[in-house]
């Protein structure tokens, strides 16, 4: 049964949004269509200029668990996030963005799964779709903060971290990568992160996305090696090497 609004929500989804009108409806969809129904779906309309904003608020208004917030100017979808992340209530905190998917089953085998093994940070395996083409993205059962340094497995769309073990933990505040900096944060502190290999959920690559970008994104990547994990050159040239090489390897 879906959750009372006034009684807190097992799950907090955070989801940003701009000038996401032509896809989003598939992204929120997902969510209403999970067998856990006890969560909530917190959509930041991160300063749209096309029907974003009217679309957030419609799916609020059929659906008390969805709640729409918006950013005047454009925040980025890590501050669109964390902005978010301040009004969520959830123990499990979830990230879903406008143009992915998750399977109807993955909130409640993934929670599952966490208070089954103790685990305060989970992925799980997904689908990297591109056009017509559609790949399995497959994960490790278990990774180590050294380990991610060396290729990042976890996929923004199948991460959740338990805010019992963490507190809320915003993400840093960088345009790229910012994902895989909160999960070497949390590692930092947790020492090990566990997934389910299955596939749980579906990126859909669009053309002109941040991350469609390899370049950007490899001088991305090379910034947080130095900047936030404060590699030194040596050891951020090994790092990066193996992500690319990961990343060609996993698909």
């Amino acid at each position: 049964m879906p959750t009372h609004p006034d009684k807190q929500p097992l799950a907090s989804v955070l989801m940003p949004a701009h000038n996401a009108q032509d896809w989003m409806s598939r992204a929120i969809r997902s969510v209403c269509d999970q067998r856990c129904a006890d969560w909530e779906l917190l959509i930041v309309d991160d300063a749209s200029d096309d029907g974003t904003w009217a679309m957030a608020r419609a799916a609020a208004s059929q659906d008390s668990r969805i709640r729409a917030l918006s950013s005047p100017h454009r925040l980025g979808a890590a501050e669109a996030r964390n902005m978010a992340l301040a009004q969520a209530r959830g123990r499990f905190i979830a990230f879903l963005d406008t143009d992915d998917a998750w399977h109807p089953d993955k909130l409640h085998l993934q929670i599952r799964f966490m208070r089954e093994t103790g685990t305060a940070l989970s992925y799980t395996g997904f689908w990297r779709v591109r056009g017509t083409r559609e790949h399995e993205v497959r994960v490790p059962p278990e990774i180590t903060r050294d380990g991610l340094l060396r290729g990042n497995v976890i996929g923004c769309l199948t991460a959740v971290y338990d805010s019992h073990a963490f507190g809320k933990v915003p993400m840093p505040p960088l345009p790229l990568r910012h994902d895989f900096a909160l999960w070497l944060d949390l590692l930092a502190r947790a020492g090990m992160a566990q997934g389910l290999t299955r596939p749980l959920a579906t990126h859909y690559r669009r053309k002109g996305s941040l991350s469609s970008h390899p370049l950007r994104a490899l001088s991305a990547t090379w910034r947080l090696y130095r900047r936030h994990a404060a590699l030194g050159r040596a050891s951020a040239a090994m790092c990066l090497s193996s992500h690319v090489i990961g990343r060609l390897l996993r698909g």
